[in-house]
Formats: structure tokens, sequence, C-alpha cells
């Protein structure tokens, strides 16, 4: 493989991103926002060193892969992925190298690009003009205040740091002004902010409020465990009208028990008060969770708690993972569940995540909403977001940032279809 610097090592302070310079660079990145966060960061990096970015790695010089390794099969399309690509220039960065570099260099001989890098890069050319982009990404911290008993992660990003108040209203200023109408506030917990200097959320939230301007803020993944100390006050927060009504609180399991064995810090009836207190206020609130099946340990009993919390619940959105095991973490040695049970047991929770989804959006087809253009999908298609973050697929070519009535016609799942009414 032909490579920039030393195979397989870092090249230094600095050095790594400035042997792309000049050149046409592809970014491939997976996983969560955070880590779409730092691609971009990247890419105004690599632009201000007159780089050229480029929509696929055929049409590159040097292919940069930005990694997830939050599950085993996620793992697996990592490798896979590093392994097409290793005859090119080759940069790695993201959560992977942090904790899984010796299965990188197994299957490819990269450059690492350490977060820490691309920060550093990005805080030096921060205030010149960057790429115009239709959803904005601000990174709030980094790490969190966790122990799960399974998360790799954690081992990756490490313990909580916070962004200071002043560095995102920055950021989110900079957003809007490069055409961003949604921007989305992202972290590994959001709702842990501020707990490194004795601030939390809510506080944020308030400084937000006071800023001038037209966008909509989503928050992202907030913890039960963290949001619980800070819930007045961010619930609070959601009455400034740009806050879309949506929250995405992760419960993992209806089972006290299999909760206590992740190490999540909190218990079923703390996630039913979250969730009561939210919609006491927000009514339309739209809430998403995740659920983790085929926990070692986790029985028949405890995974028919999580579907029944589902039923109590009615969450819009359900993320459902098969638990997999990730070297270095507490549970890593346990007893695991067969790939079949595991199967069985997240097709069974799928089952009922769908019936609630078809139930809530049963009333919504025919209705007409009020929604706001927030990014552009192809010529003569928009995708639009009710105040609650519903999406809807709108046909025309809509400027991002209009606000309009659509009549909701079709249920895609995940999303509607909608015609422009005004």
């Amino acid at each position: 493989m032909a490579s920039a610097g030393e195979p397989g090592r870092d090249t230094g302070d600095g050095p790594a991103i400035g042997t792309l310079s000049h050149t046409k660079v592809c970014i491939l990145t997976y996983g969560c926002t955070y880590n779409f966060g730092d691609s971009r960061k990247l890419e105004d990096v690599l632009a201000s060193q007159g780089c050229r970015i480029v929509a696929t790695p055929e049409d590159a010089d040097a292919v940069v892969i930005n990694t997830c390794t939050v599950i085993a099969p996620t793992e697996r399309k990592m490798l896979r992925v590093l392994h097409q690509h290793r005859e090119k220039p080759l940069y790695v960065t993201g959560c992977m190298p942090e904790v899984q570099r010796d299965e990188i260099l197994r299957v490819c001989s990269p450059v690492f690009i350490s977060p820490g890098e691309i920060t550093a890069g990005y805080q030096a050319i921060r205030k010149e003009p960057g790429m115009r982009r239709e959803i904005g990404i601000v990174q709030i911290a980094r790490g969190c205040r966790g122990s799960c008993t399974y998360c790799i992660t954690h081992r990756a990003r490490g313990q909580l740091v916070s962004n200071s108040i002043d560095t995102i209203l920055q950021e989110i200023r900079r957003c809007h002004e490069r055409g961003a109408t949604e921007i989305q506030l992202c972290a590994q917990d959001c709702s842990a902010w501020g707990a490194d200097h004795g601030n939390h959320l809510g506080d944020l939230l308030g400084h937000v409020a006071e800023m001038p301007g037209t966008f909509l803020l989503r928050i992202g993944m907030m913890n039960p465990a963290t949001l619980l100390p800070a819930l007045d006050n961010v619930i609070e927060s959601f009455s400034d009208p740009r806050l879309f009504r949506f929250v995405h609180i992760p419960v993992q399991s209806g089972s006290d028990r299999i909760l206590s064995r992740m190490g999540r810090g909190y218990t079923q009836e703390d996630f039913l008060t979250i969730v009561r207190e939210f919609r006491e206020h927000f009514p339309d609130i739209t809430l998403a969770t995740d659920i983790i099946t085929g926990f070692p340990g986790e029985d028949e009993q405890d995974v028919r708690q999580s579907v029944e919390l589902l039923s109590a619940v009615m969450p819009a959105k359900v993320n459902v993972t098969r638990y997999s095991r990730r070297p270095g973490t507490a549970v890593s040695q346990q007893r695991d569940h067969t790939d079949h049970v595991k199967k069985v047991r997240s097709r069974m929770i799928q089952q009922q995540a769908e019936k609630i989804s078809q139930r809530l959006h049963m009333p919504i087809l025919g209705t007409t909403v009020q929604v706001t253009v927030t990014e552009r999908l192809r010529p003569g298609s928009v995708l639009a977001r009710t105040g609650n973050y519903t999406g809807v697929v709108v046909s025309g070519d809509l400027p991002v940032g209009m606000v309009l009535e659509a009549r909701i016609t079709t249920d895609r799942t995940y999303f509607f279809l909608g015609d422009p009414v005004s």
C-alpha cells in the first residue's frame, strides 16, 4: 500500500492531516452524529489546506475512514471497509484506533489521525469561511460519566469533557450563518453536559434561548441517569419554540435486574418518571429510545418486561440492538446467549415497536401540518420537519428554512410523504 507517513503510526503532533494538503480526499464516516461532527471539522481543515473533498474513493487521491466500533457487526464492517481501500493512501480516525488498533493493523497499514488533532486543526481555522451545510452539527461535550458494563465507546472517548458555553454558542451561530436551519447538538451523552464543571444542560439551553436567529435545534441522546438530576431545568428549556419537541432517551431494558447488570444507574421507574414529566408539559413530544436484547443473564421475563415497557410509553422510534461482546468491557467474559436466542428476542421487541409506530402514525394520515424545510434530498424533493421532529418528504424544489403547510398522504414507517398545501 502507498501511504503518506510511516504506515500504521501516528505521524506526530499535527502533521498527519498536513500530509493530505492539496489532494483530492474522500472521507467515509460511520457511526454516531458525533463522528459526523468530527468529519465536518476535518473537511473544513482539509479545505483550508487546499484539498478538494470528493464523494467517492474512486475519485480520491487518499481516503479517510472515520470508524465506529460500538457493536461487533459494526467492527466487522469497518475491517471490511479498511481492507477494501488498503491499496490507496489510507487514513483512519474515530473510535476504533483508540481501542482496537491491532485489529486495524492486521488488515491495512494506515496513517492514524487522532480526534484531538482534528479538534486542534479546526480551532486554528474556525474563524475562516467554511463549507455551507443545510444540517449543522455542534458537539457540546466529549466522553461520558457512565460506567456501562458493555460499552466500548467509553474506553474510546474517555471521561466527560464539556465544551464551554461560549464555544457552543459560537458554533451554533457559525452553522446558522453557513446555511443551516436545523442544528443538531450532540455528545456521547448530552444531558451530562456541564457535570464536570458544576453546570447542567438547562444552563446551556437557557443561553441558547437568548440567541437571535431562526434556526431549529435538535437535542441529541440523553442518558436517564444524567438527565434525572437536571430534569426540571431541561424540561423548562423546551419552552423555547426553536427546540424540536423531540427526545432520544435510551432505556436499554425494561428489567431493573438487567439495568443493574448493565451498570446504567437508573431504574425502570426513573425512566417512566422522565417520560411522564416531558409529556405532562409537552403532550405531543416525540420519544425515541433504545433497547439492547440478549444481554448476559437476560431471561424471558426480562424480555417481557421490555415489551411491556414499550407498550406503556409508546415511543415513536425504537432502536433495537442485539448484545454483542466488546473487548475489554466488564461483561465481555460472561456467558453469552446464542445468536438464535438474540434473533428471536430482538424480533419480538421489533414487532412490538412496529405495532406502536403504526398506532401512532394512523391518526396523522390525511391531516395537514406545519413543517419547516430542513434539507434538500434530490431535485424536486425536500425533507421537512414538524415541531416535534416528524419527518415529511415534500415534493418541490423548496428552499431550506421555508415554513409551509403539508398534507400527510403516505406512511413510510420512518417518515411520511406529504403534499404542499400553501
